[in-house]
């Protein structure tokens, strides 16, 4: 059976074609396509996410042992600590 398509020009001269015989199968695949496409965007997002939270830990516990070790110098130093 053939295609049924119309065009149709507008007064700018674009030509639009409108299709009635669309492909469940060519959607399906497109479907999973974008699926697939936007799950491994997500999983990107995921290990980044989790990279930044593993370093932002990290530059926080490096933060607490130089607040510790700075409180040690200054207690060797017979400097009084001034609590905030």
């Amino acid at each position: 059976m053939a295609d049924i398509k119309q065009d149709h020009k507008n007064e700018d001269g674009e030509n639009y074609v409108v299709a009635n015989n669309t492909d469940p199968k060519n959607m399906q695949e497109l479907t999973q396509y974008v699926q697939t496409l936007l799950q491994n965007m997500q999983d990107k997002f995921q290990t980044i996410s989790d990279q930044i939270i593993g370093r932002i830990d990290e530059m926080g516990n490096r933060i607490d042992d130089l607040e510790k070790n700075i409180a040690d110098l200054m207690t060797q130093a017979g400097v009084e600590g001034t609590d905030k």
